[in-house]
């Protein structure tokens, strides 16, 4: 990881040379891993090209990567930490997205997300959907309590996350880091997530004064920075959400007509 702040990291991640090591195993839209910099400080990051998106019929073509780019922007904007740096840039293939590489290569840590025997649910845990493995035994998916985690379940009802999957979750020190946010920030309420453990709950202290921190630029200088990358009514979408959920002061909870939880979870 190179030394120096954020705006230094943004910069390395957009006009670094960009080099291709692998392509993302089970990507559906061609992400690539690659290394931005030279020897002396490259880092690894996540290369999504517009090019090799996969067509979606709820999401206008070719705004994938912009909404990758306005998550992070949204997440910092509110200090929530979440979205790690991410850029808008030209690539191998052409305009994409570069967002920094989180977490061991290898992906071995410990879960945060995780799908177990009924009566494997660790202690704490919530248990948020139930069903039956390919063999026909009892399994559940269930999450952790943890409060960095909690913090990504509160940005991603204000970014109508609508594919939070367990894999798009990882550790960074003490923070939870979420990636993927190509689908999200939509107009429609599509809140798709395997984090419904807190569901109905209050939202806590530290995550309100986020959500404040949100509306306050949201009223500022956050929507010019979202204007080449979302639509007008997905900016004020954005806005409500955002003015519901300090309103109500509690975590959403699944709505009727949309699949509430991904597939697969993980």
């Amino acid at each position: 990881m190179p030394t120096g702040t954020g705006a230094d990291l943004e910069e390395l991640l957009t006009r670094g040379d960009l080099t291709p090591v692998g392509r993302i195993s089970g990507s559906s839209n061609g992400a690539l891993l690659c290394v931005v910099g030279d020897p002396a400080d490259e880092v690894l990051v996540i290369h999504k090209p517009e090019a090799t998106e996969r067509r979606l019929w709820d999401y206008p073509d070719g705004t994938l990567v912009a909404r990758e780019r306005a998550a992070f922007l949204v997440s910092e904007a509110g200090g929530f930490g979440v979205v790690p740096p991410t850029v808008l840039r030209d690539g191998p293939l052409g305009p994409g997205s570069v967002q920094l590489w989180v977490g061991p290569v290898t992906g071995e840590e410990e879960p945060l997300v995780d799908v177990v025997a009924p009566d494997e649910v660790p202690d704490g845990w919530y248990v948020v959907l139930e069903g039956e493995s390919t063999l026909g035994e009892p399994v559940v998916v269930a999450h952790c309590a943890e409060p960095a985690l909690r913090t990504v379940a509160v940005l991603d009802a204000a970014l109508n996350n609508s594919d939070r999957k367990g894999s798009h979750l990882l550790r960074d020190g003490d923070v939870v880091r979420g990636c993927d946010h190509g689908v999200s920030l939509g107009v429609e309420p599509k809140l798709r997530t395997v984090l419904w453990g807190w569901a109905g709950e209050p939202v806590p202290d530290a995550d309100l004064a986020r959500l404040e921190r949100l509306a306050d630029s949201l009223a500022t200088d956050l929507p010019g920075a979202l204007e080449p990358l979302l639509t007008p009514d997905e900016v004020e979408a954005l806005r409500r959400r955002v003015a519901a959920l300090l309103r109500l002061r509690r975590h959403p909870g699944p709505r009727g007509g949309w699949p509430a939880i991904p597939w697969p979870a993980l």
